[in-house]
């Protein structure tokens, strides 16, 4: 299950009880944190906590300052330098060396429009949208917090600002989805400064898994674990079945040439073929070469299964252009040296996230650069 999701489920939880609670986000780093903006966690007013804002490091204090903003009804902006070794209230020598904003929101369960109620309507979509954050670096004025979400096509939900800011919101918000990055903006009106967090959320990975053996099982939970959406589909009811892949994983038993009539495929949908079966897994695979919006075809095998496919195709005539080809990864996953269904598991989630992130998978310690992108970090400012 997805971070995102399970603060959603324990949210409607709460609200079913009458329990209050508050919604923390992370909404601007300066140097280095464990986690980024956008991360997330709700806390209740007995000091239970779902999600995670850090590594550990700040949900101490964190709790203390969700509960004082639950005391007040208030929302209430807090800065953490992680920085200062001599920090008590923190914890010494943490080594992150950056600023951290967090925002804490108590919810109104009376408000069909309050952060979790928004952010609630992303579990149901399965297209970008814009999360927009309001708050303001001078912890004495108003903190807006969560207050809009907006799609590509600039529809949006959510409590509309001031005229004079929105605009620019929708803006930013634009940019923030065709670049696929956050935005941070500095709008300074009648000579004071907002500022604006926009948090590009995606849906999950979709990872259709073709054929249902057990190594197919042991990826399923892997993936599912990361919060991905999971199908498995096989021509074989006695293995693809709810008996062998349970949870939230779709079973779909199917013929080869009728296994995408029931798969709705985006720019997220990710293909493994893994059915042990080579006419099976290259049936598929003709189907797949048609969809142009797939990122990844992984096949599991040898080079020689995989140039054998290649030699029957082209005698059959298929066009497989540079493009085409460049999206399939045989044979699959990443070398690391992996010999269990765990181990190869593993290095194929790994091949995927960084083919989707467009990164490298290299070690983090050949990497000069700090280990995340700051460019995007800085507040743009924005004249009104």
């Amino acid at each position: 299950m997805r971070e995102l999701d399970a603060i959603i489920a324990q949210y409607e939880l709460l609200k079913s009880e009458g329990t209050e609670s508050v919604l923390a986000t992370l909404v601007h780093v300066e140097g280095s944190s464990y986690r980024r903006a956008g991360a997330r966690m709700l806390v209740d007013e007995f000091g239970n906590i779902t999600g995670a804002i850090s590594g550990g490091c700040l949900e101490g204090d964190a709790l203390r300052k969700a509960l004082h903003a639950l005391h007040q009804q208030k929302n209430k902006l807090v800065t953490y330098d992680t920085s200062d070794e001599d920090d008590a209230v923190i914890g010494a020598q943490l080594g992150c060396n950056g600023i951290i904003q967090v925002l804490f929101e108590p919810l109104d369960y009376r408000d069909n429009r309050n952060p979790c109620e928004l952010l609630k309507t992303l579990v149901f979509q399965n297209k970008p949208l814009a999360i927009v954050v309001q708050f303001d670096l001078n912890k004495q004025k108003d903190q807006p917090g969560t207050t809009l979400l907006i799609e590509e096509d600039l529809k949006y939900l959510g409590k509309e600002p001031d005229k004079e800011v929105f605009e620019l919101i929708l803006e930013q918000a634009r940019l923030a989805l065709k670049n696929n990055n956050p935005h941070f903006a500095e709008f300074s009106i009648r000579n004071e400064a907002r500022h604006v967090f926009i948090q590009n959320y995606e849906p999950p990975v979709k990872l259709i898994i073709v054929g249902a053996g057990n190594d197919a099982q042991i990826l399923a939970r892997q993936a599912d674990l990361l919060g991905w959406e999971v199908i498995v589909t096989d021509g074989r009811p006695t293995h693809a079945n709810k008996a062998r892949f349970a949870g939230s994983c779709q079973v779909i038993v199917a013929k080869p040439e009728e296994t995408l009539e029931n798969i709705e495929i985006d720019t997220r949908s990710c293909f493994v073929l893994m059915s042990h079966n080579y006419n099976y897994d290259l049936a598929i695979l003709k189907l797949l070469l048609a969809q142009s919006q797939i990122p990844y075809i992984g096949i599991l095998g040898p080079l020689k299964k995989y140039q054998k496919m290649l030699g029957e195709l082209q005698e059959e005539g298929y066009d497989l252009k540079e493009e085409i080809l460049n999206k399939i990864y045989a044979p699959v996953g990443l070398e690391i040296g992996a010999e269990t269904p765990a181990g190869i598991g593993l290095s194929i989630l790994a091949e995927i996230q960084g083919v989707l992130t467009g990164k490298s998978a290299r070690s983090l310690r050949e990497k000069s650069s700090p280990i995340h992108e700051k460019k995007n970090d800085q507040f743009k400012k924005v004249e009104v």
